[in-house]
């Protein structure tokens, strides 16, 4: 359970509103690798939506950069 405790733990501290700037980015991003930002509540899925577009974190599922180039 483990990761799970911390996972809710990181989620409380980010509702409460006790993350820095970089914290939440790490956490969001996090979530995006996880797939954790598409299962919890519609908040979570927007606001990585919002910072995948405003490249402040990625999605590595649709990232370029792990793409071939057929060039």
């Amino acid at each position: 359970m483990g990761k799970m405790k911390d996972i809710v733990l990181d989620i409380m501290a980010y509702e409460s509103g006790e993350m820095s700037e970089q914290e939440t980015l790490d956490f969001f991003q996090y979530l995006v690798d996880t797939g954790l930002a598409w299962q919890l509540q519609g908040h979570y899925g927007r606001t990585a939506t919002a910072l995948i577009e405003n490249g402040a974190i990625h999605d590595k599922r649709n990232s370029h950069d792990n793409a071939q180039d057929n060039d």
